[in-house]
């Protein structure tokens, strides 16, 4: 990988940044692998979609948040909710079904908010989120508040309906919204050229005005560099934005999803020469920002947080029976 002068970024990043996007992309990664190791023991039920591989992604782009902006995305949630600043054990004590979850055990993966870190879900209805993520929008337009939000889907979800209504507000309103589509190149399962029409998903939002970029999403510093233009251009009144994400996961769809649509090789190749986490190593020691003992101790630190967060979500209890009535309705 090339060094940071190389690349041509205005700002090179410091060490203590670096060191901070390699432990917070390494901690996704981590959790996201034990979450795997827990649902093959049966102790995650339904769904639930790992992140691997699109660490890059959310670490880079929530390195240009400020406090206040938001959050909201799909089901495949748990790296957002990390980056966010959620805390491991409440994450992983929600996707066992515990009481000491976010959503105190009853969201499972696929539904879990926390106000006071402004993440505002996971959402199990493909597309469903983008109008919300607006909302978000048009609340901080109207309040004034100078926040942004960022509303992630993917590259299946781009050929939803309601995201161009969506794209169509934002733009007629202004809203300082990020539209983020986490192109991971194979939707539920169907490979992006036979599923949609245009190669480039991100100039769809040329039709409402709204301008976009494709970006590097395996190298964490191109997608905070870019990031940090669509954050500016939002928070300086010019309205929404589009990111295109190109990444790619290395599980399926779900932990139920064999992925039999795409070879091992081409999955171990990206690994091989693309993986976002080994190549920010790569940098780091060939930059001299931190040696081989530093890292280590980086995965170390970080296995250990995964580790308690395992053991707490495994020793918190069950909901009692009489949770199934709460959080239902919403007294007027």
């Amino acid at each position: 990988m090339a060094s940071p002068k190389s690349r041509g970024r205005k700002n090179t990043p410091s060490a203590e940044e670096l060191l901070g996007y390699y432990r917070d992309m390494l901690l996704i990664r981590r959790f996201e692998e034990k979450a795997g190791q827990l649902y093959g023991m049966g102790l995650i039920g339904g769904f639930c979609h790992l992140y691997i591989g699109q660490e890059a992604v959310v670490v880079g782009l929530q390195a240009t948040c400020t406090e206040g902006d938001q959050v909201v995305t799909s089901y495949r949630d748990h790296g957002h909710m990390l980056t966010c600043g959620m805390d491991p054990s409440g994450v992983m004590a929600e996707l066992t079904g515990r009481e000491g979850g976010y959503s105190r055990g009853k969201g499972g993966s696929m539904h879990m908010f926390s106000a006071e870190k402004h993440f505002y879900g996971g959402h199990g209805i493909v597309g469903a989120q983008v109008p919300i993520g607006a909302g978000l929008g048009f609340a901080n337009k109207y309040r004034d508040n100078g926040n942004v939000s960022l509303a992630y889907f993917g590259d299946g979800a781009a050929n939803q309906g309601q995201v161009y209504e969506t794209f169509n507000m934002a733009a007629l309103w202004a809203l300082p919204v990020i539209f983020v589509i986490e192109n991971n190149q194979y939707a539920m399962g169907t490979a992006q050229k036979r599923s949609t029409s245009t190669p480039e998903i991100y100039t769809r939002g040329a039709a409402f005005g709204i301008p976009g970029e494709e970006v590097d999403g395996m190298d964490v510093l191109k997608v905070k560099e870019t990031g940090e233009r669509a954050m500016a251009h939002c928070r300086g009144g010019k309205g929404p934005y589009i990111l295109e994400m190109k990444t790619y996961r290395y599980r399926g769809h779900s932990m139920s999803d064999p992925a039999k649509y795409r070879t091992r090789d081409e999955v171990a190749k990206m690994r091989e020469q693309r993986d976002p986490i080994d190549g920010l190593r790569r940098l780091i020691l060939e930059g001299g920002q931190a040696d081989d003992a530093a890292i280590k101790e980086i995965d170390k630190e970080v296995r250990a947080v995964i580790n308690a967060a395992a053991k707490f979500a495994q020793d918190s209890p069950e909901p009692d029976a009489s949770e199934l009535y709460t959080d239902i309705l919403a007294k007027a």
